[in-house]
């Protein structure tokens, strides 16, 4: 995984450390690991807990119920296609289907081979240019079928 550090009990007590004065330190600490780490490794939840004086049940809740966090570390590339409302009217549903035969891998899942992560995202801000999402980070708008067949290029390399 390029750009991620290796999970270290230590690093993630210094990110909970450097979070935990801050009001609602929960989110910050949770987006902090992931940053670092790539995903939210499940020693961290009890870590968290104890630090924040919180269940591991109010932790975990927090951490499955937003999209975003991951429980598995990230392929080398990650595409989040919009599903909302707004990219939908404009064909994302089948341009999802389309990245998902092409990529060889279903949505909210990584491939086997550890080449590329397929995330649902709820609105990037990009409706007028929509059916919009984000690959390794960068928004993209009007994104068509040659995009995906693109990414999938650039993903084999």
């Amino acid at each position: 995984m390029a750009g991620y550090e290796p999970w270290s009990a230590n690093r993630a007590s210094e990110i909970i450390a450097s979070h935990r004065h801050l009001d609602g330190a929960t989110m910050p600490i949770l987006h902090a690991v992931q940053e670092t780490f790539g995903f939210v490794p499940d020693p961290v939840v009890p870590m968290i807990a104890e630090s924040l004086n919180l269940s591991r049940a109010e932790v975990y809740g927090v951490v499955t119920f937003y999209h975003d966090f991951r429980r598995e570390p990230p392929g080398r590339h990650v595409i989040k296609l919009c599903a909302a409302e707004a990219c939908q009217s404009m064909g994302s549903d089948t341009l999802t289907a389309y990245a998902e035969e092409r990529l060889g891998v279903a949505m909210g899942e990584t491939s086997p081979d550890g080449r590329v992560t397929l995330e649902p995202i709820y609105c990037l801000g990009l409706c007028a240019c929509a059916p919009a999402g984000m690959i390794d980070g960068r928004l993209v708008g009007r994104l068509d079928e040659s995009c995906i067949d693109e990414l999938v290029a650039e993903s084999n390399r």
